[in-house]
Formats: C-alpha cells, sequence, structure tokens
C-alpha cells in the first residue's frame, strides 16, 4: 500500500506525476483558509508525509499525525519548524539548502544596486513624466564599486555575496560570523571581525544570517547607530533579524542612505508601513528564491527529500536536529 502525502504547495505536472506514483497524494490548495484547516485536521491522521512551505510545525500538528515520517520543507529556512518537537517525536525534517544560493544573492546584489543607483525611485519619476533636463546633485546616487561590503552571516548566501562584490565590483569584503572561515579569507580576501567592527566600516551591509533565538532583533538601534553615515542595508535574511522601527528612525534621521528589503517583521507587509514611502527604500516581496527555475528546483529537491525518507532512506537535505 501507498503511503500517504498531504502536499500543500503546487507542483509542476512532472513533479506532481513523481510523487502520485510513488504515494497517495492529498492536495490542499491552502492550508490557511477555512476549508483547507478542516482538509489538514482530516488528513492529518494517516499523513505519512508533509510537502509545502510556510505553515508552521510544532507539537499541536505533530500530535494530530501520529503515522507521520517526514516533513519536506520547499525553503531553506527553518524558523516555522519546532526542531526539538521533531526531535522528540521521531519525525524527519528537510528543507532545500542548495538550490536557491546564487539566485538569493543576485537578489541582494540587486537590492545593493537598485539603493546605491536610486533606480526605484527615479524609474518613477521617468514614468511619470517628470524628467525635464539633466540629473542633478539632488538626484545623483553612490558608487558601488571598490565600497567595503559588509556581510552579517557566512553561510552559503553570504559566499555567494562575497564572490559577486570581490569579482564583480572590486570590493572590500568584511564578514561577522560564529568563527573566521580561511577558505573564505584566502577566496575573496576577506576578513573576519566582531559585529560592531563591520558596521563601522562598511558602506553596505547585507543581512544573511537564519532566524533563531540568537538573531532575533540582531540588529537595532545600537547597530544601526554604529553604521557609516550614508551606508546602505540590504536585508535578504528574515524581517525579524532587524528592528524595523529603528531602521525608520535611521532612514527619517538620515543617518542611513537607504535600505533594500526583501522580508518584513510582518508580511504581507502593512499597507500603512513607512518604509513603503520613503524614496529611499527599495521593497520586494520576498522575491529572494522566486524564479522559474530555481523554484522548479527547490520543489523537486523536496520531492527527492521526501521520497527518500519514505523509503526509509536519509534523505540527502535532513536538517540536522
Amino acid at each position: 500500500m501507498k503511503k500517504h502525502v498531504v502536499l500543500y504547495k503546487s507542483l509542476s505536472p512532472a513533479l506532481l506525476a513523481q510523487l502520485e506514483a510513488a504515494t497517495e497524494v492529498t492536495y490542499i490548495e491552502d492550508p490557511k483558509s477555512p476549508e483547507g484547516q478542516a482538509r489538514l485536521l482530516q488528513a492529518l491522521p494517516s499523513a505519512h508525509g508533509l510537502l509545502g512551505a510556510s505553515l508552521r510545525v510544532g507539537d499541536e500538528l505533530l500530535a494530530l499525525a501520529p503515522q507521520l515520517e517526514v516533513v519536506a520543507s520547499v525553503s531553506v529556512g527553518v524558523d516555522k519548524y519546532d526542531l526539538a518537537a521533531f526531535k522528540r517525536r521521531g519525525v524527519t525534517l528537510t528543507h532545500t539548502p542548495n538550490v536557491l544560493t546564487d539566485t538569493t544573492a543576485d537578489t541582494g546584489f540587486a537590492l545593493l544596486m537598485a539603493t546605491a543607483r536610486r533606480v526605484v525611485e527615479l524609474a518613477a519619476k521617468v514614468r511619470a513624466g517628470q524628467w525635464k533636463e539633466s540629473v542633478g546633485p539632488s538626484e545623483f546616487g553612490t558608487d558601488v564599486h571598490h565600497k567595503t561590503l559588509g556581510i552579517v552571516g557566512m553561510g552559503r548566501i553570504g559566499q555567494a555575496l562575497a564572490q559577486r562584490g570581490h569579482f564583480g565590483f572590486d570590493m572590500p569584503v568584511l564578514y561577522h560570523t560564529h568563527s573566521a572561515k580561511p577558505e573564505v579569507d584566502a577566496r575573496f580576501g576577506a576578513r573576519h571581525c566582531s559585529l560592531d567592527e563591520l558596521l563601522r566600516e562598511s558602506d553596505f551591509v547585507c543581512l544573511t544570517v537564519p532566524l533563531t533565538a540568537a538573531t532575533e532583533g540582531l540588529i537595532g538601534a545600537r547597530e544601526l547607530g554604529l553604521m557609516k553615515p550614508g551606508a546602505i542595508l540590504v536585508n535578504i535574511a528574515r524581517g525579524p533579524v532587524l528592528d524595523e522601527a529603528a531602521l525608520i528612525d535611521a532612514l527619517r534621521g538620515g543617518r542611513l542612505r537607504g535600505a533594500g528589503l526583501d522580508v518584513f517583521s510582518q508580511e504581507p507587509v502593512a499597507p500603512d508601513s513607512p518604509l513603503l514611502t520613503m524614496a529611499n527604500v527599495v521593497p520586494t516581496p520576498h522575491i529572494g528564491s522566486a524564479t522559474h527555475e530555481t523554484r522548479e528546483a527547490m520543489a523537486a529537491c523536496a520531492v527527492e527529500n521526501l521520497l527518500a525518507g519514505l523509503r526509509g532512506e536519509v534523505p540527502p537535505d535532513r536538517v540536522v536536529l
């Protein structure tokens, strides 16, 4: 008898066919809607596997799925999962850490460039018919090349950002993480330093750390106050890593030149957030991995992880518990 999988993320026809060939699939289009929640509650008792994203999974949900073996998340971040609960119940959690690295780093560098050169702000003026003469100093941006790039977190995405900055724009690279990485130092001419030193010396500060108890609120008013006047902040980590109220104050006060934000403390971002009315903020709707190629690769990775786990194998991308 095939094992039962609850799918709460749409898959391409090819991937869905692969999953259906090996398992019995219950598809729930929106598990957060009243109808979706009812269907999820009905399906969980017989579920051996879950596959999807953006659903919080902890003790309460796991208790409703006594046969559950594997949860395959279509994401790299695992902040929506109670890892201790998974460990207690012997349920395997997998994620997709490798296939979105370059795409997310591209997004981070796009935000850095767009903010530095005021691309979105000035494009809006052109569209509005307000381009009447050559731009003057009040509309100038700032150079990116040869400026100092500070990366908070030096995992896969941080290293991909360092590669773009060092090789593409001749940027000195500083980074802050638990410990120095000699291979990163050698490859990118990078220097490991304290967070305070990074903030004081960097022209561009990019946040790439995962959301954990240690990183929540990592960048607040004190940290923003250490940044160079005129520096630019880019967040492609998670919204709660950054104190948004403190960022708004720093931008309003003119201390920071601007911010490129792909993540927010509340998503979707509140429509009355002051960040949305600031010309020097480039906000995007959490698009770090949002390309056709990458999202398909993430889904394929999740399917592979799920099926391997249901076969009793160690999935390629099991989260270490």
